[in-house]
């Protein structure tokens, strides 16, 4: 055993938790970086499963923002695919047979839930349970 703090040896110290050090750590990170922060956090309250610990077969429950909504045919049948964000990693929804789903829009933060399969070395859910989460909640 060494007399070295575990966080020291990781190569990162603790943050301070102090009022002034976080406005400062706000002021000098991303926006990025600060949105993904808060969709972690979210998760966290939710009760959800962050995306990027979601394995192939698993039966989840996430949460997150949609980066993107598309309409995209597979094999000949209209597909509305969605990546939704948690600030961990991305996921694909896909509801199979759907041109358009009301409410279903970039920026719409939802809660989806259903077994995750693994295509092409992406996460995906196809038609999953979704809840839409209240606009202008943040």
């Amino acid at each position: 055993m060494s007399a070295v703090p575990r966080s020291e040896k990781s190569g990162r110290a603790e943050k301070p938790s102090g009022r002034f050090r976080r406005m400062l750590d706000r002021l000098s990170s991303s926006q990025e970086d600060l949105e993904s922060e808060e969709l972690q956090e979210d998760t966290h309250a939710s009760g959800c499963t962050r995306i990027s610990e979601c394995t192939d077969r698993q039966i989840v429950k996430v949460t997150g923002t949609l980066r993107t909504v598309t309409l995209r045919p597979r094999a000949g049948v209209p597909a509305l695919e969605a990546e939704l964000f948690d600030g961990t990693a991305p996921l694909d929804v896909v509801w199979l047979g759907r041109r358009s789903i009301v409410g279903i829009e970039p920026g719409r933060k939802l809660i989806a839930s259903g077994r995750v399969a693994m295509s092409h070395g992406r996460r995906v859910l196809f038609n999953p349970k979704y809840e839409l989460r209240p606009l202008g909640k943040e």
